[in-house]
Parts: C-alpha cells; sequence; structure tokens
C-alpha cells in the first residue's frame, strides 16, 4: 500500500479544485445545538473568495433558522493527482433583494450553482434562500505520496 502525507493547497491550487461551483457539505451552528450538516450544490466567485448557496429553507427546518450565523463548508473529491479538500469557516449573509449590489450580481455571473432535485414534492413549492459565504479561513490539502 502506498504511503501518503497531506500538504497544504495554496490559493491558486484552492481556486483551481474548487472551479466556479459544485458540491461539498455545509454545516451550521446555532447556539449549543450540534450543528447541522447537509450536503448541498455551491457556486464559487474567485474573484471575491466568496461562496454562494442556494438553500432549501422551509419554515419547519433545522436549516431555517441558521441562516445567518457560523458555519463552516467543505468541499473534498478525488482527483487524477490524489484526494483534495478545502474547508472554509465564517458566518452566512443572506442574500435578498435589499442586500443586492453591482459586486453581489457580478459575483453571481462568475459562479455556477449546480441544481439537483432531491426533493419528494414539486420545487416550486419548496422556498429557497440565497446565501452568501465570506470565510473568514479558507484552506486545502492535498494528498502527496509521502518521502520514503
Amino acid at each position: 500500500m502506498d504511503e501518503t502525507s497531506p500538504v497544504a493547497l495554496d490559493g491558486d491550487a484552492i481556486t483551481e479544485f474548487l472551479g466556479t461551483g459544485g458540491t461539498g457539505v455545509i454545516s451550521l451552528s446555532a447556539g449549543d445545538d450540534p450543528p447541522v450538516s447537509r450536503p448541498v450544490s455551491y457556486g464559487f466567485d474567485a474573484e471575491t473568495r466568496s461562496f454562494y448557496f442556494r438553500l432549501a429553507a422551509p419554515a419547519d427546518s433545522e436549516k431555517a433558522g441558521r441562516l445567518d450565523g457560523p458555519a463552516s463548508f467543505v468541499v473534498y473529491g478525488e482527483t487524477v493527482d490524489g484526494w483534495r479538500s478545502v474547508v472554509a469557516t465564517g458566518s452566512l449573509a443572506p442574500v435578498g433583494e435589499e442586500t443586492v449590489d453591482t459586486e453581489l450580481l457580478e459575483g453571481l455571473r462568475r459562479v455556477h450553482i449546480p441544481l439537483f432535485d432531491v426533493f419528494d414534492h414539486d420545487t416550486r413549492d419548496v422556498p429557497f434562500q440565497f446565501v452568501r459565504l465570506d470565510p473568514d479561513s479558507l484552506t486545502g490539502l492535498a494528498e502527496t505520496d509521502a518521502p520514503e
């Protein structure tokens, strides 16, 4: 079995791995309750280093009350060069009509948020909310062969 060890990804490698969007796992905190973790699709704007999410947020969901607080987001996957992972932490901010400005619109034009239908009823009946994560921390690791 080959030995591997992780090495830190630099900013350019993180941007390349994230692309303009894909899927990952978001964890949302609320007080002393355990975080709620869910697989989600994302858009990533390399220019502002911001993540955008289109999240289903029915009023009775665990996510609904946690969309404007601390969060962590993980993207991981196997590439031709081995496994990669990126972790972003920070606070989420709702993106509503009142917060739409030129920078936000430009950021949304630069991302691609994959849309997946994993709901058991018509998505026209599911309330969605756009949120943005401007990470306080953005780190990445890459698998590499361990020195012999």
